[in-house]
């Protein structure tokens, strides 16, 4: 423990001092009831006197102009930033993109920026930190991933300035010239069924009864994503039985889901959004795993009621077992599913873009900046002049008996939502 061994006044608020491990002077000042220790660099007395005098006016002209600043390490103040946005996850607020900038900041910015001042950080330090995140990407990162890691950076540097450690003039420019947003990679119909295939020998071949109650949920998560378009993670995540509404029309029904929580919901509200049909067979089979469900309960949770993060890193195993994993349009994950929807929908033909962006929470350009390949595919006939006879689209015609048997289940469940407030 260091102890002072010297010490000459210079002043009222101003005086000199040594240190047991040093031989040279400290300036010790007080400017406005806070009191400030700066090394003089200076081993003779009266030379430290002087500097001393120096420090107290340099930091007195700052103080005048507030520019007075205690300065602190990257690492502390980001560390600091994160706890903050993880606390108001964890209680139910903040915004969905906290968990990004979360991950940027512990994966890129703490390694490089650690124990540098905030203060330190200028333009030329910031160029430093983009070289070397290139080499560590390994290509040129997506524009949307520069936004995300800028929009980190500015978390801290703004906790910086709320704490006086560092001040607005002080945070360096930041720019995002990345790649521009690339072709989403989805699955053809025949993929998304030999990846669903998969999954479910998978959880038939299982060994652990929690390994297969995870890999029984994935079928029922993927079944109602690539049936909605709904974002994997928190908006689906999200969403309760008493989200699920349902209109019937004697065996003819139609499911809406409201999203609540999600990327785009704090600034649009929540969304509407209308299931495919064949949704059905997903919500029969999420029905019979919850019989005692409460409209406040979520939906996608483990038959035993707990719930799970193990979802992503299965569907990656399953990918990887089915030879799907990699795409031209690079890999794949939960996420495909989504824009699986979308290129369905487009490839329909049958559907305005406005609508399915507002289905989809995104925009029109949105959609055409991502998905302008699948355009083509959807005018084949018109382009090339050449029209094929169409295969008449193959439905199960239900008898009267079945229609009664289907009418009467749907008629169920629309008594329960009546009575309990959901399916």
């Amino acid at each position: 423990m260091t102890t002072q061994t010297e010490r000459h006044d210079i002043q009222d608020g101003l005086y000199v001092y040594k240190q047991n491990n040093s031989l040279r002077w400290y300036a010790r000042f007080v400017l406005y009831g806070k009191w400030y220790s700066k090394a003089t660099k200076e081993k003779e007395l009266n030379k430290a006197i002087a500097r001393a005098r120096i420090l107290l006016m340099e930091y007195q002209v700052k103080a005048d102009n507030n520019l007075l600043v205690d300065s602190k390490r990257f690492k502390d103040v980001a560390n600091r930033t994160i706890e903050k946005m993880q606390h108001e996850l964890d209680n139910g607020g903040g915004k969905v993109s906290y968990r990004d900038y979360i991950q940027a900041l512990n994966k890129y910015h703490i390694p490089f920026f650690d124990r540098t001042y905030v203060t330190s950080i200028d333009q030329d330090k910031i160029r430093q930190f983009n070289k070397w995140r290139l080499e560590k990407f390994g290509r040129v990162p997506a524009k949307s991933t520069l936004l995300t890691h800028n929009a980190a950076m500015n978390q801290v540097f703004k906790e910086a300035i709320e704490h006086k450690w560092m001040i607005a003039a002080q945070v360096p420019v930041l720019t995002a010239q990345g790649e521009s947003g690339k072709r989403r990679a989805s699955f053809t119909e025949e993929e998304y069924d030999k990846v669903y295939d998969t999954v479910l020998e998978m959880m038939e071949s299982s060994r652990k009864e929690k390994t297969r109650l995870i890999r029984d949920l994935l079928l029922s998560y993927m079944e109602f994503c690539v049936n909605t378009g709904i974002r994997p993670g928190t908006e689906m995540e999200a969403i309760t039985w008493g989200d699920i509404e349902m209109s019937r029309q004697e065996h003819k029904v139609r499911f809406k889901i409201k999203i609540r929580k999600g990327k785009t919901t704090k600034h649009t509200g929540t969304r509407t959004v209308v299931a495919r049909d064949k949704i059905w067979d997903c919500l029969h089979g999420l029905r019979d795993r919850f019989p005692n469900r409460k409209p406040t309960d979520k939906v996608f949770k483990l038959e035993d009621g707990e719930t799970t993060n193990e979802l992503g890193t299965t569907f990656r195993k399953a990918l990887e077992a089915c030879g799907l994993k990699d795409s031209s349009d690079g890999p794949r994950t939960l996420y495909s599913l989504r824009h699986t929807y979308i290129t369905w929908q487009l490839l329909r033909r049958d559907l305005r873009l406005d609508i399915l962006a507002k289905q989809c929470g995104t925009s029109v350009a949105m959609i055409e900046q991502h998905y302008s390949h699948v355009v083509p595919s959807m005018f084949e006939e018109e382009l090339s002049g050449v029209a094929f006879s169409k295969k008449p689209k193959k439905e199960r015609k239900l008898n009267d008996k079945a229609l009664a048997k289907q009418a009467k289940k749907y008629k169920s469940w629309e008594a329960e939502l009546k009575q309990r407030g959901c399916i």
